[in-house]
């Protein structure tokens, strides 16, 4: 008997099965993505909710069947997805421990472990993701690891246009240092340079007399090793997210997504998301990026790869080459380097079993349970967040596919508070550099699940993309663009009612 039929024998016992069984769900999908018999099903439980003097249905599990109720502390985000079968835990455990891996350089006599670098942002996936949680800006005097420099340039040829707008690329990489800028090397080879920033205080007062003081970041890079960036050099800083959901988030529908899309604002709202396209390696097409900042990946598994091959230096059987970022001509030295791979690329560095179980962790970690969701204040706080409008880019609510690619994410309805689409963020927060479709002032719509537990796993609450923002009222102020009458009506709560707000989104 499978697990998913096991599970079915138990629908009297299993507060999960009822989760979907009250909402007219069959727990036991057939392979295919839900169509046209589940539609209506689908668009009863994820209709937006205009009751807040109680919680929703099944809104105290935001991953569906897959939530996990242990460890609301430092351990929060590294549980598996409470639905997974015990004989795959093994895979999810090995999975961790390839995660946490600290790789070294090569030759080594521990050959599944090396082929770190030449050039290098951190040693390891759990260096930038720690605690599988949000990565944070260095503090001064502190060499960044779980943040780092997106880079590129404009177009300067012809075959560069060609390639961004056939999406074969998404941007055009600096020529000397890449698309990232690695501030560690190997023994033997010098680091790219260091990142540096610097911060000048923006005060805001709010409607009740309170005064906040963000912080405005300016970036730059110092002990440049390979000579001067190219004069112009579009520069973007990016904090490792959290690691949560996201087999949940591949598993939503193409068409789920794109049916919140409205890229010319043809319903007069002021808020026009857009999906941005990028090509994806794994099916040698053009495909809807969900991940990253800008969602400019379309899979968790190439998400995963990019982030090997840019970070740790790592082939995989994706990326298969074993220099990760370095480039022809100024980093030739890095790029012949000894590797833990074979020259034609077809043993990587990270093995393809390896790499698997890698992709697996990452695709099942679980949301945690949510908290106080019966609170007065935190229903105050979710009527404060849908009257804003934050809701329109932070949509609450999809169900995912029947035919995902795990059973554990099959057919769930899940609570991510995201679109996964772009959205112009204004000129507070733009980076001025485009990636694939998203213009250099669009961002994608971060998920808010498990953005209450930052604090208990992380140990600080730094949010955006560069960590500017020290709590999530500085977050939510930073917010322009499309989201600018959402931020100012913030600004206009009284007292209790913002801190309403603030209880809600600390109890996702």
């Amino acid at each position: 008997m499978t697990h998913r039929l096991r599970l079915l024998s138990l629908a009297t016992a299993t507060a999960g099965l009822a989760l979907l069984s009250g909402a007219g769900f069959a727990f036991v999908a057939p392979a295919h993505a839900y169509g046209d018999e589940d539609r209506a099903k689908v668009e009863r439980v994820t209709k937006p909710t205009t009751d807040f003097s109680k919680p929703e249905p099944f809104e105290r599990r935001p991953a569906g069947e897959a939530t996990t109720f242990k460890f609301p502390n430092r351990d929060a985000f590294s549980q598996p997805s409470a639905n997974m079968a015990f004989e795959k835990q093994l895979d999810f455990r090995i999975g961790n421990g390839i995660f946490k891996k600290v790789w070294v350089s090569s030759p080594s006599s521990t050959q599944s472990s090396d082929g770190l670098g030449p050039l290098f942002n951190a040693r390891s996936c759990q260096r930038c993701h720690l605690k599988d949680g949000r990565g944070h800006p260095p503090e001064k005097g502190e060499t960044a690891v779980s943040m780092f420099l997106r880079l590129s340039i404009p177009p300067q040829t012809e075959e560069d246009r060609e390639t961004l707008t056939t999406y074969l690329a998404s941007v055009v990489p600096e020529p000397s240092y890449g698309t990232q800028l690695q501030n560690f090397s190997i023994q033997g080879h010098q680091s790219e340079g260091q990142m540096v920033i610097s911060y000048a205080p923006k005060p805001v007062v709010l409607a009740d007399g309170t005064k906040v003081v963000l912080r405005a970041p300016t970036y730059d890079v110092a002990n440049l090793n390979y000579g001067p960036l190219h004069p112009d050099v579009m520069i973007s800083p990016r904090v490792a997210p959290p690691m949560i959901g996201l087999g949940l988030l591949e598993a939503i529908r193409d068409e789920d997504i794109l049916a919140h899309a409205d890229p010319d604002d043809a319903d007069g709202d002021g808020i026009s998301g857009r999906a941005n396209q990028v090509f994806s390696v794994e099916r040698n097409d053009v495909a809807l990026g969900r991940f990253g900042w800008k969602a400019g990946e379309p899979t968790v598994a190439q998400q995963s790869a990019g982030a090997f091959h840019g970070d740790i230096g790592i082939s995989t059987p994706i990326f298969k080459t074993h220099f990760g970022d370095c480039r022809e001509g100024a980093q030739d030295t890095c790029r012949n380097a000894p590797h833990g791979g074979t020259a034609d690329g077809r043993v990587s560095e990270a093995t393809p079993d390896m790499f698997d179980r890698v992709v697996f962790y990452s695709r099942n970690l679980a949301v945690p349970a949510r908290r106080d969701i019966d609170d007065p204040q935190v229903l105050a706080g979710k009527e404060q967040f849908y009257g804003a409008g934050c809701a329109s880019c932070h949509t609450p609510k999809f169900v995912t596919r029947r035919d995902s690619l795990s059973e554990e994410q099959s057919f769930q309805l899940i609570w991510p508070y995201s679109d996964l689409l772009l959205h112009d963020m204004g000129d507070g927060l733009a980076d001025n550099r485009p990636e694939g479709v998203a213009n250099g002032s669009e961002w994608r719509t971060p998920p808010l699940w498990g953005i209450g537990l930052t604090q208990a796993v992380n140990g600080h609450t730094q949010f955006l993309h560069d960590g500017r923002a020290r709590n999530l009222l500085e977050a939510i102020l930073w917010h322009g663009g499309e989201a600018q009458a959402s931020r100012d009506a913030v600004v206009e709560m009284n007292t209790d009612e913002r801190e309403a707000l603030l209880a809600f989104l600390n109890s996702l």
